[in-house]
C-alpha cells in the first residue's frame, strides 16, 4: 500500500505545480459547474450515503454529521458557488517598498501547495475542502473516515469528472483508502504534503498531532462554555442557550457547559426550561442540582462528576457549573476550554469587556449563540475547519488562511557589498 500511495502523492504534488497557473476565472467556472452538477448526481451520492448511514448505529450522534439529503446537497452547492464568488486570495501584495540600493521588494500571497485533510464522518467536508483548496490554488489529499467511505468515493468521482472535462489534472484531489495504514503514510509524507489539518474528535486531533511529521494545524474539537452572569438577561439567555445547545448538538460549536453565577440560581430552572423540548440531559453541580430539583425532570437531571466538565458531548447533554464571581468563571474556562468558542451573557458593560479581553479562545461572544462559529456565517465562504491554535491561523480557516507568502525581489544588477 505504501508504494502505491506514495506514487499517487507524487502525482498530487505535480498537479499542485500545474494548478498554480490557473486563472481565477477558470477556477470559478469549474466550481460553478461542479455546483450545477450536484443535482444531476444527487441520486448516486445519496445512494452511497445511505449505505454509510445504514452501517452506523442509529443512536450514534455522528449520524447527523454523516447524513446527506437533498436539502443539504443544495446547501453544499450554494456554498461552492459562494466560494467561487469570493475574491481570490492569491497574488495579493501584502507589502511593497523600494530599498535605498534600488531593490524593489514585494511580499505576495501564494498557495501553500498540497494540503492534507484527515476527517471523520462528514462527507460535506469533501466538497468544502476541494472548493476552498482549489480557489486558493492548492492540491488536496483527503483521508476520510471509514464511516463515510462510500459517500466520499461518490463525491470525489464527481469532482474528478468535472476536473477532466475542464482540462485540469484530476490528481488535484486524491482520496486515500479508508484503511488506517493510509493515515500513517499520510502523516509521514514529508516532501509530498505541506500541511495537514485534522477535523474531528479530540482523539483524532491528538493522534494526528502526536504522530505527524508533516506540519499540523489543529482544528475541530470544541469544549464550549457560556457564562450567564449575575447581570444576564433571562429571556435573551433562554433563547441563546437553547440555540447553542440544540441547533446541531453534534457539531464543534455546540454548547457543552453552562456556567451560572450563584446569584442567578433562582432563574436557572427558567433558563434551561426550553431545553426540555429537545430532552437535554443535564449534569449539574451540587448547587445547580439543588436549584433544578423538582423543576426539571428527574430522568434528565443528574449530579455532575468531574468527567462532565471539559467534555465535548456532541449530543443532547450539557453540564452546569455554579460560580461565585466572574473571576471564578474565567478560571473554569481557562482550565477546561479547548480554545474554540466561548460566550458570556451579561448586560454589565465592564463585565462583558473583561470577559471578551481575558478569555483565550479563537472566537469569543457576548450575548449571542456560539453556533455562529462557522466560516460561511463569518462571510468567508465554506470553511476548512476551526483552528484552535495560534500559529498561522486561528478561528474559521477559509481562503486567506490557506495561503502563505513569498518575497519577490527585483533589481538591475545590484550586488551585496563584502
Amino acid at each position: 500500500m505504501k508504494e502505491t500511495i506514495t506514487k499517487q502523492l507524487g502525482a498530487v504534488l505535480q498537479a499542485s505545480r500545474e494548478i498554480i497557473t490557473l486563472t481565477d476565472e477558470a477556477i470559478n467556472h469549474l466550481l460553478c459547474d461542479l455546483a450545477d452538477r450536484i443535482p444531476a448526481h444527487q441520486e448516486a451520492i445519496l445512494a452511497a450515503n445511505k449505505i454509510d448511514v445504514e452501517r452506523m448505529d442509529p443512536a450514534d450522534p455522528m449520524v447527523d454529521r454523516l447524513l446527506l439529503n437533498p436539502a443539504r446537497l443544495e446547501a453544499i452547492a450554494a456554498d461552492i458557488r459562494n466560494v467561487a464568488s469570493l475574491t481570490s486570495p492569491l497574488d495579493v501584495v501584502l507589502e511593497e517598498r523600494m530599498l535605498q540600493n534600488g531593490l524593489g521588494l514585494k511580499k505576495v500571497t501564494v498557495p501553500i501547495g498540497v494540503i492534507g485533510i484527515i476527517y471523520e464522518a462528514r462527507p460535506n467536508v469533501t466538497f468544502d475542502v476541494f472548493a476552498l483548496c482549489l480557489k486558493s490554488g492548492n492540491a488536496t489529499v483527503l483521508k476520510g473516515g471509514s464511516d463515510a467511505m462510500y459517500s466520499n468515493i461518490a463525491i470525489v468521482e464527481l469532482i474528478h469528472s468535472v476536473l477532466k472535462e475542464h482540462g485540469i489534472n484530476p490528481d488535484t484531489i486524491y482520496l486515500l483508502p479508508a484503511e488506517r495504514e493510509a493515515a500513517a503514510i499520510m502523516l509521514n509524507a514529508v516532501g509530498y504534503i505541506d500541511m495537514i489539518i485534522p477535523r474531528g474528535s479530540q482523539k483524532l486531533i491528538d493522534f494526528v498531532r502526536d504522530n505527524a511529521k508533516v506540519p499540523v494545524i489543529e482544528t475541530g474539537a470544541g469544549i464550549v462554555h457560556t457564562y450567564f452572569d449575575k447581570s444576564g438577561d433571562l429571556e435573551l439567555g433562554k433563547q441563546v442557550i437553547f440555540n447553542a445547545k440544540t441547533r446541531r448538538p453534534s457539531v464543534c460549536n455546540a454548547l457543552d457547559t453552562l456556567i451560572i453565577h450563584r446569584d442567578r440560581l433562582g432563574d436557572l430552572p427558567a433558563l434551561v426550561a426550553p431545553l426540555l423540548e429537545k430532552q437535554v440531559l443535564l449534569f449539574a453541580d451540587e448547587a445547580a442540582f439543588a436549584a433544578l430539583l423538582g423543576h426539571y425532570p428527574d430522568s434528565l437531571l443528574q449530579l455532575a462528576d468531574a468527567e462532565h466538565f471539559g467534555t465535548e458531548f456532541l449530543s443532547l447533554k450539557m453540564s452546569v457549573k455554579t460560580v461565585s464571581s466572574l473571576e471564578e468563571a474565567l478560571e473554569h474556562i481557562a482550565h477546561y476550554s479547548s480554545r474554540h468558542s466561548e460566550a458570556i451573557i451579561a448586560t454589565d458593560a465592564a463585565t462583558t469587556a473583561t470577559f471578551l479581553k481575558r478569555v483565550d479562545a479563537a472566537v469569543v461572544y457576548a450575548n449571542t449563540s456560539t453556533a455562529f462559529t462557522d466560516g460561511a456565517q463569518f462571510g468567508l465562504g465554506a470553511e476548512i475547519g476551526i483552528s484552535t491554535q495560534k500559529l498561522h491561523a486561528r478561528g474559521p480557516m477559509a481562503l486567506k488562511e490557506l495561503t502563505t507568502y513569498k518575497w519577490i525581489i527585483e533589481g538591475n544588477g545590484q550586488v551585496r557589498p563584502v
